[in-house]
């Protein structure tokens, strides 16, 4: 298998497991990663922890599967870029929060992995690029999450040079969100885990949403759409004892739900 699963009470980690060729995409962990965003719920684990295992987080496009591309027609092309898109729209729309946790190298398509994490954390030695430009090619799949994370100036100098940038600049950029030693990596997630596991889980992936509608929206039709998203949350079961719980100064359900 080319992805690994474990879920460790209210988190699942989600490991890409191809270290012998640096966690690069092919078309079997592309298929693999699809099929379990598009299988996230609410009723399950209420995190999602994405990594990569061995040195390096993701190395972006395997050579074998580049080395099929030189000979795709352009339809099959199509199909193969359908494929990847499906990938990365099913992760942006996970209902639960997916945190990234970067270390060694997240480059092309693995950089387009980081931006599609809700949070992500970078190792400080950990190296970032675009560099599908060097070989003739586009970021094109990946740029409207790329491009919601870092804005269109720093992509039209990262995109265009294809350069190596370090975690520092993908902080400053808001591509990662936390750069720490990598030995603490895994502290600096759990804490952005547990802090996740207070809040509501139905109201975040409501967030989600929220988030991704707001921002494509023109202000008045925004504005239409933020008044029914709070008129519908503060109706709910689950807006309703949250209200209910802090008004009545105690933890609300899910809190030690999350945390049994």
């Amino acid at each position: 298998m080319s992805l690994r699963i474990e879920i460790t009470g209210p988190v699942v980690n989600v490991t890409l497991n191809r270290p012998e060729v640096r966690n690069a995409f092919n078309e079997e962990l592309i298929a693999e990663l699809t099929a379990w965003a598009e299988s996230v719920t609410t009723s399950g684990p209420r995190v999602a922890v994405l990594s990569g295992a061995g040195k390096m987080f993701c190395a972006g496009a395997d050579l074998t599967w580049m080395s099929k591309m030189v000979a795709y027609t352009r339809d099959e092309n199509l199909r193969d870029a359908r494929a990847m898109a499906r990938m990365f729209e099913a992760l942006d729309r996970l209902p639960i929060p997916l945190i990234g946790r970067i270390h060694g190298a997240a480059l092309g398509g693995g950089a387009g992995l980081a931006a599609v994490c809700d949070i992500a954390v970078a190792a400080e030695d950990a190296l970032f690029a675009f560099t599908e430009v060097k070989l003739g090619i586009l970021p094109a799949v990946i740029s409207p999450f790329v491009l919601a994370k870092i804005g269109r100036s720093a992509a039209r100098e990262l995109f265009l040079t294809g350069a190596r940038f370090p975690a520092a600049r993908a902080r400053e950029i808001g591509l990662v969100h936390a750069v720490a030693d990598e030995q603490e990596l895994d502290r600096v997630i759990a804490k952005y885990a547990n802090d996740l596991m207070t809040s509501a889980p139905e109201a975040v992936a409501a967030a989600k949403t929220l988030i991704a509608e707001v921002s494509s929206r023109a202000a008045t039709s925004a504005t239409e759409y933020t008044i029914d998203a709070i008129a519908d949350r503060r109706v709910s079961p689950e807006g309703q004892e949250g209200m209910t719980a802090f008004l009545g100064k105690r933890s609300p359900s899910w809190i030690s739900r999350g945390s049994s």
